[in-house]
């Protein structure tokens, strides 16, 4: 039984609550705060080296996007089909 897709699966699914949920961490009850915390502390580490690499890019005047995220989707994906 191959593991590492569920295990893929279920980071992106963090991956994508914590996009959604961090500019209201501040307002989450303990039981999913907690729960966003170990993705934090997960997804910070990954987050802070891939940006030493991947810069974000100007896609219009005064906005940019972010890539590390979507770095980390595609490794996360790759993993998933492996």
């Amino acid at each position: 039984m191959r593991i590492l897709p569920y295990i893929s699966s279920i980071f992106i699914i963090g991956l994508f609550l914590y996009s959604k949920l961090l500019p209201y961490k501040d307002k989450l009850n303990q039981r999913y705060k907690g729960i966003f915390n170990f993705f934090q502390s997960i997804f910070s580490p990954v987050f802070n080296f891939l940006n030493r690499f991947f810069k974000p890019v100007q896609v219009g005047a005064g906005l940019s996007i972010d890539m590390t995220q979507i770095i980390l989707l595609i490794i996360l994906l790759i993993i998933g089909n492996i």
